[in-house]
């Protein structure tokens, strides 16, 4: 690939897929840029982070379950999920992609 686009090309195409990359990923609607009290479904857990990912999983976010944002104070989320109440950080609302 290097033969036919040249190196600086080549790192020109990689720049350019990063930045598509990174807007669709910015695009994606997440616990902490909802409306309130509209239900969503979860779409996926966008985190590397298995103790993370374990423990959305413990509170029943999942992909295909369904998730509401209740209210917003500051840093702190109160959703609802399967009849239950939860408080969460804006860390964990940010990699639950609806």
């Amino acid at each position: 690939m290097e033969g036919i686009l040249g190196k600086k090309s080549m790192w020109q195409w990689l720049k350019k897929k990063d930045i598509h990359e990174s807007k669709n990923r910015k695009k994606q609607k997440n616990l902490s840029n909802v409306d309130l009290n509209v239900t969503y479904t979860i779409k996926a857990i966008d985190t590397e982070d298995v103790s993370m990912r374990d423990f959305l999983f413990t509170l029943g976010c999942y992909e295909g379950e369904a998730v509401t944002v209740i209210s917003k104070l500051a840093d702190n989320y109160i959703i609802s999920v399967k009849d239950a109440r939860y408080s969460i950080d804006s860390d964990l609302a940010k990699v639950v992609v609806l």
